[in-house]
């Protein structure tokens, strides 16, 4: 299917994410039909793109675009019926994906994607779930929070065919995502993993006491966050090297930082670092109203990404 004929799309579990995914398929004009099985979803849901709409107005709607084309279902069955595209967002258990995925392999059309915004599970083993075609299963992957990270991760699984997807790029770059495709599948794909190493290395700093919580998010926030917010880690190291570039870079501080890469700590979540990571974010973040700081982060991201759009960036 072209993208241009997705009309419709369901939403397929409206937690945090799925709530955030119904918010920006309405802004891009989409009919969106949702379902989830938790008493209030969908009372939740409403609010959820009631409190998204503002920013995403002032980001720019799409001709036609409005809450109003929102419907809930109850029956999962019923809600992908007459989709073009589902995105599911249930929990992270291959049990649940199954059963879940069982019932939209049946009762939508064959040539409609099934995406998954699973953060870990690979595409195969959801794909199990799909007796009729699993050749139509992707993983999706959004960054939290959809309606504003562009990222979208696409991970075909062992018996996905490259129509579905070609299907889900093409689809995803319509509604205004930067997507990128996996060539292999791996636990986490790439963006989490990329997060996952940088929290082990600061989850040790924190359980040897070289840094607080709001230090180390200082360093990150104030420091290479900033770069990396506008181009990514190859790209910076590029730049820092000068006329150079990066093979400057990996000449010279390439056995610095592989000396660094010895050193770093390996770390495990015992209940008393747990507790030590969960006292130093409440004391960073004590008197801080936290739909306030939602707020104040979504409006920084507004004018960061409308800056980042009026400058020709990789």
């Amino acid at each position: 299917m072209n993208p241009a004929e997705v009309r419709r799309v369901a939403v397929v579990s409206t937690g945090v994410i799925g709530g955030s995914w119904a918010a920006h398929f309405l802004a891009h004009g989409l009919d969106v039909t949702a379902t989830d099985p938790g008493t209030g979803a969908e009372e939740r849901l409403r609010a959820d793109v009631a409190a998204h709409w503002p920013v995403l107005e002032r980001m720019g709607l799409a001709h036609g675009a409005s809450p109003d084309r929102l419907t809930f279902v109850a029956d999962p069955a019923e809600a992908v019926a007459d989709a073009d595209f589902v995105q599911e967002n249930g929990p992270e258990r291959e049990d649940v994906k199954h059963a879940l995925f069982a019932v939209l392999d049946e009762a939508t059309r064959a040539d409609v994607v099934l995406a998954s915004s699973s953060s870990g599970l690979l595409p195969s083993a959801i794909a199990r779930g799909c007796p009729a075609h699993p050749e139509r299963v992707v993983v999706g992957h959004p960054f939290n929070p959809p309606h504003l990270i562009p990222l979208v991760e696409v991970v075909p699984g062992e018996r996905t065919a490259e129509q579905a997807v070609e299907r889900a790029m093409a689809f995803y770059t319509a509604v205004g995502k930067r997507p990128i495709r996996l060539r292999q599948e791996l636990p986490g794909h790439v963006a989490n993993r990329l997060q996952a190493a940088l929290w082990q290395e600061a989850y040790s700093l924190v359980d040897r006491g070289v840094a607080s919580v709001a230090d180390i998010d200082t360093a990150i926030s104030q420091g290479p966050g900033l770069r990396w917010a506008v181009l990514g880690p190859f790209a910076n190291q590029h730049l820092s090297g000068g006329t150079g570039g990066i093979a400057h870079v990996l000449e010279h501080l390439g056995p610095p930082t592989e000396a660094w890469w010895r050193d770093l700590r390996s770390v495990k979540l015992t209940p008393e670092l747990v507790a030590k990571l969960v006292a130093g974010v409440d004391d960073e973040l004590a008197g801080v109203d936290r739909s306030e700081l939602v707020e104040r982060r979504d409006a920084v991201l507004h004018a960061l990404l409308a800056a980042k759009n009026d400058v020709d960036l990789p």
